[in-house]
């Protein structure tokens, strides 16, 4: 699944694109696409000609356009996406071919750039879109759809202190912490177990045995992860996730332990280790990274 650095590299792909354009068609392909908006095709594209996007904004792994519509018919909202499984928003020529697995297709006009199209393709359509009304969050507005998700650790107002507390009053695994969307946003698979192994904490250590210290180092090790995969343009193990392009990111040739089941351990030589986790699984260095030690029932 996308995470945040593939998600915020395609949202730093559209915003020159479509800032400041307006929507000049909608078109549906596939009503799965719109499985976060009941009211359907026709209300969907409705809503959406003739608005005009503001900005592109993203938080974990959602990313939105701002509208403004000219008539004033309808304020605060946004069209909302969440890329699923295997989502990707591209940018095309208004003529470009129907892409493999599209599933809606957004002219836009842009006062700059002319006329482009918005594809969104999905091979597996777990990903949706949807017109969703912006409420406030603090000095942010984000969709109503958003507002259950915690702000992400490259967030400029994300509190490391509170996330430090939190996590210390948590007898659940980190990972399993690290994954949950309403603590942390952005944060999937790949780099909870990059992070981990940087950090050289076991997946299965309880928060509550973590020192605020060690808590803190952890987070440092996801900042630098999250910004070194976003310079590589993020993680793509395959066609699945592009770039507003559909050019693949190579952060894949960085991984230390994620998907190196069975490989030596870069740092101590040992090898990596791969476990069932969550329909998952967990990568980490049995020698790098100890195993908690079970405390004895008195």
């Amino acid at each position: 699944m996308p995470e945040l650095p593939e998600v915020e590299v395609v949202r730093a792909g559209l915003a020159p694109a479509v800032a400041g354009a307006t929507i000049t068609s909608v078109s549906v392909f596939d009503d799965r696409a719109l499985t976060r908006y009941p009211a359907g095709a026709a209300d969907f594209a409705g809503r959406l000609e003739g608005a005009s996007v503001i900005s592109a904004a993203r938080r974990g792994k959602f990313l939105w356009l701002p509208l403004a519509h000219a008539d004033a018919s309808s304020t605060g909202e946004a069209l909302t996406a969440h890329l699923g499984m295997s989502g990707q928003m591209l940018l095309r020529a208004p003529d470009a071919p129907l892409e493999r697995h599209e599933r809606i297709r957004v002219g836009v006009r842009h006062p700059q750039h002319g006329d482009l199209t918005v594809v969104f393709a999905d091979q597996r359509t777990f990903g949706s879109l949807a017109v969703d009304a912006l409420i406030a969050d603090g000095a942010d507005l984000v969709p109503t759809q958003v507002r259950h998700i915690a702000r992400d650790p490259l967030d400029a107002a994300f509190d490391d202190a509170a996330f430090i507390a939190a996590v210390r009053r948590r007898s659940s695994a980190i990972k399993r912490i690290m994954l949950d969307q309403t603590l942390i946003s952005g944060i999937g698979n790949i780099y909870a177990d990059e992070s981990l192994w940087a950090a050289r904490i076991h997946p299965e250590t309880h928060g509550r045995a973590l020192s605020a210290q060690a808590i803190r180092r952890l987070l440092g090790e996801v900042r630098f992860v999250l910004e070194k995969a976003l310079a590589e343009g993020g993680t793509s193990f395959d066609a699945q996730y592009v770039n507003v392009n559909g050019q693949a990111g190579y952060f894949a040739h960085s991984l230390n332990a994620y998907g190196r089941g069975g490989q030596p351990c870069v740092r101590c030589g040992g090898g990596i280790v791969r476990e069932a986790f969550m329909n998952r699984s967990s990568h980490y260095c049995p020698r790098c990274q100890r195993r908690p030690r079970t405390r004895r029932e008195p």
